[in-house]
């Protein structure tokens, strides 16, 4: 795929999304987690907007100048829908987040989206 910074912010997001979805699920069921009712209340532990707005913010020294210059226009970008659950401006760092991972998934840079997802559990991790 050529030019994937150009792609738009919220379509990035939307595969970031499911990409760190599943590397959260993969990390709870290694963790023994199997109770459908357990995981999905887990999973939200990291996938949430608040969430995820967290680790961006902590992390945001630790990316390469132009992860950081993904993640301002993505956060910057004038955005349509309202979030249902979710502050506005978690909403928009999340957003953030999930861009750099759609980002990451779609280059094939699999070493540096698996850092991406480890140091994220972390964070929510403690």
């Amino acid at each position: 795929m050529k030019d994937i910074l150009k792609i738009n912010t919220t379509a990035l997001a939307f595969m970031g999304d499911a990409a760190y979805e599943t590397a959260v699920r993969e990390h709870l069921l290694k963790k023994g987690k199997q109770r459908p009712d357990v995981l999905h209340r887990e999973a939200v532990r990291y996938v949430s907007a608040p969430a995820q707005a967290a680790v961006i913010k902590e992390m945001l020294d630790e990316l390469m100048d132009d992860e950081k210059a993904l993640v301002k226009r993505a956060r910057n970008r004038k955005s349509i829908s309202k979030p249902k659950n979710a502050d506005p401006v978690d909403y928009k760092w999340a957003t953030a987040f999930e861009s750099l991972a759609g980002y990451l998934w779609l280059s094939g840079d699999r070493e540096r989206f698996d850092w991406l997802c480890e140091r994220a559990i972390e964070i929510v991790e403690g």
